[in-house]
């Protein structure tokens, strides 16, 4: 049985956006991504294009050129195995296709405002991380601030020397606030990379398991499923969260504070 926790046991809470605070499904990275490599002749399946989600857009395109039947799928379009030429050229894409896609995609998770407003009520800072870049963050902070929701601090992919799974995000989220020890922080994530990067930083670590990419569905989507169908597609979501690191699970970032005790 998990122990009672308190909100007043934290200082910092720090959560991802896609699929998390903002486009339920992390639907968006996932378009721009295939569409991305369409334009290249590649054809890649969603499956695919979610597997190292939460990473650095950059590092998520390398390890999708990593594998062998993207790899043999860019040998047979482009004539070459791919190398780090091809993924500055598709980084080129990829900036404003991810940037228009995420500023599309950019309302918020129902409850999401109002889960921010009680942890702050609770004295708590709110920080935030992201896989993807600053400049295709601008629409998304724009359009967020718009429903309520500005966090005090954002560290964007390739502001650290490593992104995720690496805890070097939350290092600086925590130096720039002042905020210590890293057990007095909540790490919220939708991703396994993002769930692991609250592991190896020691903070306490919530996974999202309904609003984000392990189960890749729109909200209206989501609210389809009868109940049946909609716990037997959770249950591996939530059992691959916690195996990468991840204290609880709840579906959606507005059931976070039914974790903490009320006292």
């Amino acid at each position: 049985m998990n122990a009672p926790l308190r909100l007043s046991d934290f200082s910092l809470v720090i959560f991802d956006w896609a699929g998390t605070m903002v486009d339920f499904g992390c639907r968006a990275p996932v378009e721009a991504l295939l569409t991305a490599f369409r334009h290249h002749g590649v054809a890649l399946e969603e499956k695919t294009a979610r597997a190292d989600m939460g990473k650095a857009k950059d590092a998520h395109v390398r390890a999708l050129l990593a594998r062998a039947e993207v790899a043999a799928a860019w040998r047979a379009a482009q004539g070459a195995a791919p190398d780090e030429a091809d993924v500055a050229r598709l980084m080129g894409d990829l900036g404003p296709l991810m940037r228009d896609a995420a500023g599309q995609a950019a309302r918020l998770i129902p409850g999401a405002a109002a889960t921010v407003a009680d942890l702050r009520r609770a004295g708590l800072k709110i920080a935030s991380s992201t896989g993807y870049t600053r400049e295709m963050m601008q629409p998304v902070l724009a359009r967020a601030a718009a429903q309520g929701y500005s966090p005090d601090h954002l560290v964007c992919a390739g502001e650290t020397l490593e992104g995720r799974p690496s805890p070097l995000m939350i290092y600086k989220a925590c130096a720039d606030l002042g905020i210590w020890p890293l057990s007095r922080v909540i790490k919220v994530d939708d991703a396994e990379a993002g769930i692991a990067e609250g592991r190896a930083a020691g903070c306490f670590t919530i996974g999202l398991a309904a609003s984000g990419n392990g189960l890749g569905l729109s909200e209206s989507e989501y609210l389809a499923l009868v109940p049946e169908d909609r716990d037997r597609r959770l249950a591996p979501v939530r059992a691959a969260l916690l195996a990468a690191g991840a204290d609880r699970v709840v579906d959606t970032v507005a059931d976070i504070p039914s974790i903490f005790d009320a006292n």
